[in-house]
């Protein structure tokens, strides 16, 4: 999807030195690259949610902070900024940036764990995308995933609430927040959801960045 009319980094009020980083991520692959190597951030000052900016000069990210910057990049590149949100019952909620090639959808992700990150764009529906997250989706042995939100598309709030805020970017949080979500299963058939089994949990503790604590590292 190429249709979108591609700005310029002055338009969207970034420095020169913002435009040049995110203009030389060219694919969504180069952008998952990216955002994969920024350190997690562990808001160990407290929450955050961090604009492109704040995000470009910290050089670290939890998923809706990297979704931003995922979103600013594929925009800088003529593609539509889009995010989807997923929600869980008993755990994190996860933020996505969305792209479409030949008509399948594809997500950037940043996860600190190996299982919610990058998916090909193979995906004929948002809910077959948000379903590719479901089976890996856990905590403490039960698997949380439970609505997927239409896809949210940032070109609705001025660049100065997140690509360039120097504040946390709360309002648009928020409005990701209430977006129109979809509900991925049944009440009847959380009844038959098998827990993961002991290899899956082993490999669960696998993760990119240390914190100071492991229960901190596994929980982004």
């Amino acid at each position: 999807m190429r249709s979108t009319k591609r700005p310029t980094p002055a338009e969207l009020g970034l420095s020169a030195e913002e435009g040049r980083l995110l203009g030389a991520l060219r694919t969504p692959q180069r952008v998952q690259e990216f955002v994969a190597g920024l350190h997690a951030n562990f808001e160990e000052r407290g929450a955050t949610l961090r604009s492109v900016r704040g995000v470009l000069r910290h050089r670290q990210a939890h998923c809706i902070e990297a979704a931003f910057v995922a979103a600013c990049a594929l925009w800088l590149h003529g593609e539509p900024p889009l995010l989807m949100d997923l929600t869980a019952k008993g755990d994190s909620d996860h933020v996505v940036a969305l792209f479409r090639r030949g008509g399948s959808w594809g997500a950037i992700s940043k996860s600190n764990h190996a299982w919610l990150r990058w998916r090909d764009p193979v995906y004929r529906s948002l809910r077959e995308l948000a379903m590719s997250y479901f089976h890996e989706y856990f905590n403490k042995g039960r698997k949380t995933l439970r609505s997927y939100s239409a896809a949210i598309d940032l070109r609705r709030f001025p660049s100065g609430t997140w690509i360039t805020n120097e504040d946390n970017c709360w309002d648009v949080g928020a409005a990701v927040d209430d977006a129109r979500h979809y509900r991925l299963i049944t009440p009847a058939q959380m009844r038959w959801l098998m827990p993961p089994d002991a290899t899956v949990m082993r490999a669960d503790n696998l993760v990119q960045y240390e914190s100071r604590d492991r229960k901190t590292a596994r929980r982004y």
